[in-house]
């Protein structure tokens, strides 16, 4: 990954978009994709798309911008911040972390309160929901808290970006903003090959509660096919549970899913793709659903055929999500090798 590519992907980490308060990420995304689309529109909630202008076969790669957080709930008396969850937060890693709210005023410091283990029962090892949860910015009483934040301020993790070893990297956020970074990088690389279909690069807002800019993408911009590139379960840790285990490893290429949402002739198409290309892909059964946008794609309209592509990620809605570099720079190849051959594979029909 160069050093271009490298910034955009450690921006896009570091500006916090919690699902309904995207717009300071969406922006960092709309100024790289300028730099080379044709077009660059945003609708009344935020969502993005860029377009390369070309053929009749329409091409949608697309990733959501959004990110899990928390949001101020309440303010108490005693001047501490009640919680609430935006998306999936998982109250388990809450506790003991530093946050920032995110306020009209600027960003507000605080942490995530933990009682002492000496000073909690022997056998007291439940962990409390997120709406029993405070936050402490060090206010000392309700009022002066009150001129601080108000409610329905997003709160996120403040944000670490870590260099592993073997080009492994850890941060909050990767899902999903290694799946704008991809998308945005797939239509710049199909650019860079002349691609004859039109294709448009996408980043939705608030897929973490409910797929909802999706929705409005998929029927507004209808394209001939849609690609959803998201994270998805690495269940290669010691900690995944057997029962869980979908055989997908860090390292080993992106994952094409197969099932249900998934659109057969997509799939044999991106399978194609990646051994044109000489990319190492996974494959994933999602037998029910994805979970990500291509289940909104897909019943869009009329229905539009839809895959999801995902990037195998470690520890996902902790602050310490564990990606491969190289699987994101092969997932961007990945999208942009199926970008340029779309018209060979077009129509996108089941055949009955």
């Amino acid at each position: 990954m160069d050093e271009r590519r490298r910034q955009l992907l450690e921006d896009l980490l570091s500006t916090p978009g919690p699902s309904g308060y995207e717009a300071n990420s969406q922006r960092v995304w709309v100024d790289y994709v300028s730099e080379f689309a044709d077009e660059v529109r945003t609708d009344d909630y935020g969502n993005a798309v860029a377009t390369l202008s070309g053929g009749d076969t329409e091409v949608a790669l697309a990733g959501h911008g959004d990110e899990i957080g928390f949001i101020v709930r309440d303010l108490t008396d005693d001047g501490h911040v009640r919680m609430g969850r935006i998306g999936g937060s998982d109250k388990t890693v809450s506790r003991g972390q530093h946050v920032t709210i995110h306020t009209a005023d600027g960003p507000v410091d605080g942490v995530v309160g933990q009682t002492a283990i000496h000073l909690r029962e022997a056998d007291d090892d439940g962990v409390p929901d997120v709406a029993e949860q405070h936050v402490d910015v060090g206010a000392t009483d309700g009022d002066e808290l009150a001129e601080l934040v108000d409610r329905g301020d997003p709160i996120t993790f403040q944000q670490t970006i870590t260099e592993l070893e073997n080009g492994r990297l850890s941060a909050r956020g990767m899902d999903n903003r290694i799946g704008i970074w991809a998308a945005a990088e797939g239509l710049r690389r199909a650019a860079e090959q002349d691609v004859e279909a039109t294709v448009h690069a996408v980043s939705t807002v608030q897929e973490e509660v409910g797929l909802q800019g999706a929705k409005m993408v998929g029927f507004d911009l209808d394209p001939d096919v849609a690609i959803a590139a998201d994270v998805t379960h690495a269940t290669d840790s010691p900690d995944s549970p057997g029962k869980r285990s979908t055989g997908v490893e860090l390292g080993e290429g992106p994952v094409v899913s197969r099932g249900s949402t998934n659109h057969p002739v997509v799939v044999e198409a991106l399978r194609a793709t990646g051994e044109e290309a000489d990319i190492d892909v996974q494959l994933q059964a999602t037998g029910i659903r994805t979970g990500t946008d291509a289940d909104a794609f897909y019943t869009s309209r009329g229905g539009i055929p839809s895959v999801n592509v995902g990037l195998p990620n470690r520890y996902m809605h902790t602050p310490v999500e564990v990606i491969d570099e190289a699987d994101l720079d092969a997932m961007a190849d990945l999208l942009a090798g199926f970008a340029v051959r779309a018209d060979e594979h077009a129509p996108f029909e089941v055949d009955v």
